[in-house]
């Protein structure tokens, strides 16, 4: 074939730093444009992004010349210098380590969207890490508890 074609749909989901609450309803909308602005640099097609105060949800169409986990360096690198070089924080932020990287085909990708974009309410319900465990277990990935969701002693 002469040419590569590819729909490659990701759920991402990444955390602040020991899930701290650092995410200020005040800057997080400049955040979003930011982390678009990577995504579409990147060359690499974002449907929505959402979160709370300590972690985010993207859903990309991923072009095939870059791995989720160079993505993601991208993505956190970039955006946690914006934060620190904008002083949004008392002290340095950081992301935590790690995220999460969910493939899903054409037929989840709105489902997939409508569950982005409530976050806000999902979480006055749910704890992060009650919703990071069960994206875990649908998507039937291993995991060792004692590492999702390690912090910094």
């Amino acid at each position: 074939m002469a040419n590569t074609y590819t729909q490659l749909y990701i759920h991402y989901v990444f955390a602040v730093q020991n899930r701290l609450g650092l995410i200020s309803k005040n800057w997080e909308d400049d955040l979003y444009k930011y982390i678009s602005g990577i995504i579409a640099n990147n060359g690499h097609k974002l449907y929505i992004v959402n979160g709370v105060q300590d972690h985010i949800h993207l859903l990309v169409s991923m072009s095939p010349s870059q791995s989720p986990s160079d993505f993601m360096y991208n993505v956190k690198r970039s955006s946690s210098l914006w934060i620190n070089d904008n002083k949004l924080t008392v002290g340095k932020f950081s992301w935590q380590d790690g995220f999460g990287a969910f493939s899903i085909g054409k037929s989840q990708a709105i489902t997939t969207i409508e569950y982005i974009k409530t976050q806000k309410e999902h979480h006055e319900k749910t704890l992060f890490q009650e919703e990071y465990k069960k994206l875990l277990e649908e998507y039937d990935v291993e995991y060792d508890e004692k590492y999702i969701f390690k912090s910094i002693q």
